[in-house]
């Protein structure tokens, strides 16, 4: 087996500084830190940013994105193994696999513990990656996950769940695809892309995300279309509700021709158009807001940014025209 390693940089690769700690390993160092994962074939690693996962930016995500679609067309390539900070892995891999849906098995993996801190987790989670990788690849199985503390998360349920334990991540409501331990990978799941695949976008459009809560008005909301929101997605409470100042801005922003994706703060369940009144989801659908079911805010605006390159921004339906063809394809993808 053929795994290409792309680092990315992460606490995976971070080790103190007197600034405090920053990437400093390149990939191809922690592929050699880990003689094990030469057991798994032929490895490779390629250095395509350096930063920690907080400060990923559109062009990173889509300069890591354009190296993946290379691999996965390469016919020598068997599985691709991404090195990444925690803090927006969930995003990358959902990112990676809405636009690409890889035939080859594409594991991103990272670490809670750095290489200088006692019991550092990256090598275990190296490992688990390359074990996925190659009972994935040897079934035949495409997509994009993450591989932590011995579980392997499709990359459409993968969530950072805790700040620093060491099972970090979580795929509330349906759980990991396959498990790791001693006797190899046990798969739960058929492996596949569970995301909207949405091929040939980009994260040109602005989306804002405009959190609700108790005693929030519109004032965000009002500054993000200032500033130019081509979207705007607002993380309501409960089933997707918001307060009725926001309430009313969304349906006043709907009707001008912004889209307004509802998604949810809680970690588990998805939205649910069920309460009247000026907050209400029942009233913010009914004003046409679209709502993300069970996807994370996070997530939920890459998907709104990259429908919109695709299928128009305000104002332009793709060919030219009214709103009513990109309206009509966002309903398809966020309520299909």
């Amino acid at each position: 087996m053929n795994v290409t390693v792309l680092g990315t940089g992460g606490t995976i690769a971070s080790t103190d500084r007197d600034t405090g700690a920053v990437p400093t390993e390149r990939g191809s160092a922690l592929v050699e830190d880990v003689p094990a994962l030469a057991d798994y074939g032929d490895v490779s690693a390629e250095q395509v940013a350096q930063v920690p996962s907080y400060e990923m930016t559109a062009e990173t995500l889509e300069t890591v994105g354009e190296r993946v679609a290379e691999l996965d067309a390469d016919s020598e390539t068997d599985a691709v193994v991404v090195t990444h900070g925690t803090d927006t892995m969930e995003e990358t891999a959902y990112y990676l696999d809405a636009t690409l849906q890889p035939d080859t098995p594409v594991l991103l993996t990272g670490a809670q513990r750095r290489p200088d801190e006692r019991s550092s987790d990256g090598p275990a989670n190296l490992v688990t990656a390359f074990a996925a990788a190659r009972a994935f690849a040897d079934g035949g199985h495409g997509g994009t996950y993450v591989a932590f503390d011995e579980a392997v998360h499709s990359a459409r349920f993968a969530t950072k769940y805790h700040t620093s334990a060491l099972d970090a991540f979580s795929s509330p409501g349906v759980g990991p695809v396959a498990t790791h331990d001693r006797n190899g990978i046990r798969i739960l799941r058929r492996p596949a892309s569970e995301t909207a695949h949405i091929p040939d976008g980009t994260l040109d459009p602005t989306v804002f995300v405009v959190g609700s809560g108790a005693g929030v008005d519109d004032r965000l909301g009002e500054a993000a279309i200032e500033a130019g929101a081509d979207g705007l997605v607002v993380n309501g409470t409960g089933l997707g509700n918001v307060t009725a100042s926001l309430g009313e801005f969304v349906e006043s922003t709907v009707r001008d021709g912004t889209p307004v994706v509802v998604t949810s703060r809680c970690v588990a369940g998805r939205t649910s158009p069920v309460y009247g009144g000026s907050g209400g989801g029942e009233t913010l659908r009914a004003a046409g807001a679209l709502f993300a079911e069970d996807l994370s805010a996070g997530k939920t605006r890459l998907k709104l940014a990259l429908a919109l390159s695709k299928y128009g921004e305000n104002g332009d339906d793709g060919d030219g025209g009214e709103n009513d063809g990109r309206d009509g394809a966002l309903r398809g993808l966020f309520d299909g």
